[in-house]
């Protein structure tokens, strides 16, 4: 009998819930450092070119829509005690094919635009010591040996202090520049700029900035927290919170200097990471090049928080699929929840989880050499466009259902953000797959 006391005395302990608390913050961070790359602040900065501080209001809301889905993955992991893909998996097989054709054409490509990307601030800071693909590669393999060789803890801090150099260089950036405070304001109402496809510019502003896959990771680096159970509730609420508002502080920055340096002064920038290039280019003449090195400092943390963000985020998931995958086909009984399993460091340390990192590496190193092959560059978009409305509707559908505890399923505001965030992330795909060069695919 002093035994099952004691047993339910350390079973009350164990769910008790924690107070939320900034002493816990951390996959929050990790989430936002992944999420906002340098095409999200490059898009951005367009944003502010083309439109000044008109749709500040729509940067914000795609924050809010990204703290749901978020907030819905991490209390899938920690209600049920499982991960993500058992979710998806208890839906049918169809998410299994779904996640695996997509993991392995989607990590293929952006490998290959992570590291190039991660590589273009280094060869702008040492433009003498080598060309932009070695250093492409090197930062690939900088990369695969940090996340090889630490565990997530040792991960974190050092996303932490990366994120630390993002905020400093954007939120300087955008105080240098002076912003028109009131004009921010009035950005803050939901206008739509008098210009062509505004609507689908707008949407694309609101669903496009901090998050792909790595919304899903979210959920894993919870539990790798060591976060497993509903006692995190709060913590996790709090942290998720964090990391959309440290988002929103990084775009709404970027935003400032898109209206102030761009649109006020009629400089257009290109799409894609050259135009942060370019932007230091401006900055240097307007500055000076104290401001336009600091910048492309600021342009290497951004990069490189994403490459390594990706390179562990979605290993682990990766890694967590095979481990499911094994499990069902040798008919094995569950005898030890998987959200435990990731907390206790068994996915990190598997070939599955390492197998994919050699993947994100070595084998689209081949595309920085040869260009990326037309053909794969569509799918990649088209599975790219199509994995946002996936997460939000099979979110929606297992936070509704018996397969998640029933104080824990979806409120009415949860099921309202979570359809605006699959309806609008449904459009942009419809819109993204319409907008892709068929008649020359075939």
């Amino acid at each position: 009998m002093a035994g099952t006391t004691e047993s339910n005395a350390t079973d009350e302990s164990v769910y008790r819930p924690r107070k939320s608390s900034w002493k816990y913050i951390g996959p929050g961070i990790v989430v936002a450092a992944t999420g906002v790359g340098a095409g999200d602040l490059v898009a951005t900065l367009i944003a502010g070119s083309n439109f000044g501080y008109t749709l500040l209001w729509a940067a914000v809301i795609g924050c809010v829509v990204k703290i749901s889905l978020a907030e819905a993955a991490g209390r899938w992991h920690l209600s049920t005690g499982r991960t993500l893909f058992d979710g998806w998996a208890s839906l049918g097989r169809w998410t299994t094919w779904f996640f695996v054709v997509y993991v392995v054409i989607w990590g293929f490509v952006y490998g290959a635009a992570a590291m190039s990307s991660s590589g273009l601030p280094l060869q702008a800071l040492f433009p003498d010591v080598m060309g932009l693909k070695w250093w492409a590669m090197l930062t690939g393999v900088v990369g695969l040996i940090f996340v090889w060789f630490n565990k997530y803890d040792v991960f974190e801090k050092v996303m932490t202090v990366l994120v630390g150099v993002m905020f400093v260089v954007t939120v300087y950036l955008a105080i240098r520049v002076t912003p028109n405070l009131g004009d921010a304001f009035a950005g803050l109402l939901p206008v739509l700029p008098d210009e062509k496809d505004s609507i689908l510019n707008t949407l694309g502003l609101i669903g496009g900035v901090g998050g792909t896959i790595t919304l899903a990771a979210y959920g894993y680096w919870v539990n790798a927290k060591g976060w497993t159970n509903t006692s995190w509730m709060k913590v996790m609420r709090l942290d998720n919170r964090v990391a959309y508002i440290t988002t929103g502080i990084f775009v709404v920055a970027m935003l400032f200097v898109g209206a102030e340096m761009l649109h006020s002064a009629g400089v257009a920038i290109a799409s894609g990471d050259k135009g942060l290039v370019q932007l230091s280019d401006i900055l240097a003449d307007r500055y000076g090049s104290a401001t336009a090195k600091l910048f492309l400092v600021g342009f290497f943390a951004t990069s490189f928080t994403s490459l390594i963000g990706v390179w562990h985020g979605v290993s682990l998931m990766f890694a967590d699929f095979v481990e499911r995958y094994r499990r069902d086909r040798a008919g094995a009984v569950d005898t030890e929840l998987s959200g435990e399993a990731v907390a206790a460091g068994k996915r990190e340390r598997s070939g599955p989880f390492r197998a994919y990192l050699l993947w994100l590496t070595f084998p689209p190193m081949i595309l920085l050499f040869q260009g990326q092959p037309f053909r794969l560059v569509i799918i990649y978009g088209v599975l790219g466009a199509a994995f946002m409305p996936f997460l939000a509707l099979t979110l929606l559908w297992l936070l509704n259902s018996s397969r998640a505890p029933r104080e824990w399923r979806n409120g009415i505001l949860s099921n309202a953000m979570l359809v605006i965030a699959g309806l609008l992330f449904l459009v942009l795909c419809i819109k993204q797959i319409a907008d892709q060069p068929w008649s020359e695919f075939f």
